[in-house]
């Protein structure tokens, strides 16, 4: 097994780099389940421990996919984070739950879907407005209490809430997008988050592959896959960032990496609590990926990735309208 680093989120030991599995279930087309779990299964022998996923994606179906992956593995050689929260209806557009009922149900029905007896770290996938959050957290830590769960997280919760949600019982991770390409919690959420030793997990850290420097477009990309959608994959806001990503390339070219490796490497370099969960359904790139904890980045470098890929000059919003909305600030 290869070894690879650990970090922690508050208490909590982890591989300092996990495996996001959404896109095994949801988001970015036609999926296969066959190749899905030999990829989780690859990861975990490579010695990614961090599994990450949520009730939500495929509308449960990657929590069932996880825990047939994991099926006959000892409890723990993984680290399983699942997230509550978004509710479909039917016929119905899609809200957040966050009352004390919805919790218990919820973790309930992820406990089962995982077949497991507990989940190392629960997540609220989106703040409630409509409920406190020391109802939501309280909830949350009635099942810690129960040993259902053993770490709570936040994931794109404000700076307030993470206060008013800490004071209520401890959090280890707060998961939220950062990347090149989106830098919105440097300012004041990540600090809060270190004052208060809450470990930070980016989700989207190659920016849904547009990092990468894989996508010129978006005609190659699956009816279904929601970066048709999306403010930066779309005409105009795509060439400038395409501009962006051409910079990334020359330096990674000069480095002997991928653009992506490059990119993810820069997340790895935020800090000794930062454990970025790059998603993907095939083993070569789980590779790819974990090869990044092994690149170097000087002061320098560093300096010359962010000037190549500015903050400011970054073209669209990161969701769109709808989604904006469910981010709290």
């Amino acid at each position: 097994m290869t070894t690879v680093p650990t970090r922690h989120l508050g208490s909590l030991a982890v591989s300092a780099q996990g495996l996001g599995c959404m896109g095994m279930s949801h988001g970015y087309g036609d999926t296969d389940d066959t190749q899905s779990i030999a990829t989780l299964r690859h990861a975990l022998d490579l010695g990614v421990t961090l599994l990450d996923t949520s009730d939500f994606y495929g509308s449960g179906h990657n929590e069932e996919l996880i825990g047939r992956a994991i099926a006959g593995r000892s409890r723990d050689e993984v680290v399983l984070a699942t997230k509550f929260g978004f509710v479909n209806g039917l016929g119905e557009p899609t809200r957040i739950r966050g009352d004390a009922a919805y919790v218990r149900q919820a973790c309930e029905a992820s406990l089962r879907r995982l077949g497991v007896d507990h989940i190392d770290l629960y997540y609220q996938h989106r703040v409630d407005p409509t409920v406190p959050i020391e109802e939501t957290v309280g909830a949350m830590a009635e099942l810690v209490r129960e040993g259902k769960v053993r770490h709570l997280g936040l994931s794109e919760a404000g700076a307030r809430t993470i206060r008013r949600a800490h004071a209520v019982h401890p959090i280890a991770a707060l998961q939220s997008e950062w990347s090149l390409w989106t830098r919105d919690l440097e300012a004041e959420i990540a600090p809060v988050c270190r004052e208060l030793g809450i470990g930070l997990v980016p989700f989207s850290p190659l920016g849904r592959g547009f990092l990468t420097g894989q996508y010129s477009s978006v005609e190659g990309l699956s009816a279904t896959d929601i970066r048709r959608s999306q403010p930066r994959f779309t005409d105009g806001n795509l060439e400038q960032n395409l501009a962006i990503v051409a910079k990334l390339n020359e330096l990674a070219e000069a480095k002997g990496v991928t653009a992506g490796q490059l990119a993810l490497a820069w997340v790895q370099h935020r800090g000794q609590d930062v454990v970025p969960i790059p998603g993907t359904r095939r083993q070569r790139y789980v590779e790819e990926n974990l090869a990044a904890l092994t690149v170097e980045l000087s002061a320098q470098d560093l300096a010359a990735i962010e000037a190549a890929a500015p903050a400011e000059q970054i073209a669209g919003t990161r969701y769109d309208a709808t989604s904006l909305t469910f981010v709290d600030n």
